[in-house]
């Protein structure tokens, strides 16, 4: 080591453009660090209908026929296949939702939502798992629930985009219910 700094070979100098310069003041991250955020490469470089085929949704429960009164649970897996940054704009702040033979979070209560738009952002290759449990009950009124009868029931997960069925963005199953 001693060679080294006797040889001056690290030798800084604001005349020699070729001598390493001193770092000063806060800028102390290397400039090698710096990218650019994945929602702008994402929205510059990659039309929309690319995006969609990136995304992929899978819905997934455990059984397919659960006794009456069980929680049925609901797997909800969104994935990015692509090997770069995709990024989806929402027109409301709900990213993505779930329904029951159509009736989002089982509920036949309308919601309204603001329009607010929203970015969903996914890392390449990135995969997201949400997890969530219809307890076999819908919705009916702000305090009231009914019970699902027995029968076939199509559980769904979607994008929350417009067209998303149409787009590829959404994916369902279907699960029965049977009397106990």
């Amino acid at each position: 080591m001693r060679r080294i700094y006797d040889s001056h070979a690290l030798k800084r100098d604001d005349d020699d453009s070729f001598a390493p310069g001193e770092r000063r003041g806060d800028d102390a991250t290397p400039a090698a660090m710096r990218s650019v955020p994945g929602e702008t490469l994402s929205r510059l470089l990659v039309p929309e209908w690319l995006r969609n085929r990136a995304l992929g949704v899978t819905v997934e429960t455990p059984q397919d026929t659960y006794e009456a009164g069980t929680d049925i649970p609901v797997r909800v897996t969104l994935k990015n296949a692509f090997p770069i940054p995709i990024t989806i704009r929402t027109p409301t702040p709900r990213l993505w939702t779930w329904d029951v033979d159509g009736h989002p979070e089982a509920s036949k209560v309308p919601v309204d939502l603001p329009e607010e738009e929203r970015v969903f952002s996914f890392d390449r290759g990135e995969r997201k798992r949400f997890t969530r449990r219809w307890s076999q009950l819908f919705k009916v009124s702000e305090t009231e629930w009914e019970p699902a009868s027995p029968g076939e029931y199509t559980i769904g997960a979607s994008l929350d985009v417009p067209e998303a069925a149409e787009n590829g963005l959404a994916a369902e199953t279907t699960v029965r219910i049977e009397s106990a």
